[in-house]
């Protein structure tokens, strides 16, 4: 698990190593850029999902 930081500088938002491995990832490198979905876990905190990698 990790956070990733938004382009607009907002709050870094939280990244479970499950939805690495669901985008087919095995891991995220520093500054590597990807898109992703926030999404709200059962205990109400958000966390990115539907990661997709950028060129």
């Amino acid at each position: 698990f990790g956070f990733i930081a938004p382009d607009d500088g907002g709050k870094d938002v939280f990244v479970h190593i499950s939805a690495v491995e669901r985008a087919g990832l095995t891991g995220l490198a520093d500054d590597q850029k990807i898109e992703f979905d926030l999404e709200e876990g059962r205990d109400g905190r958000q966390s990115a999902g539907s990661l997709v990698l950028v060129d």
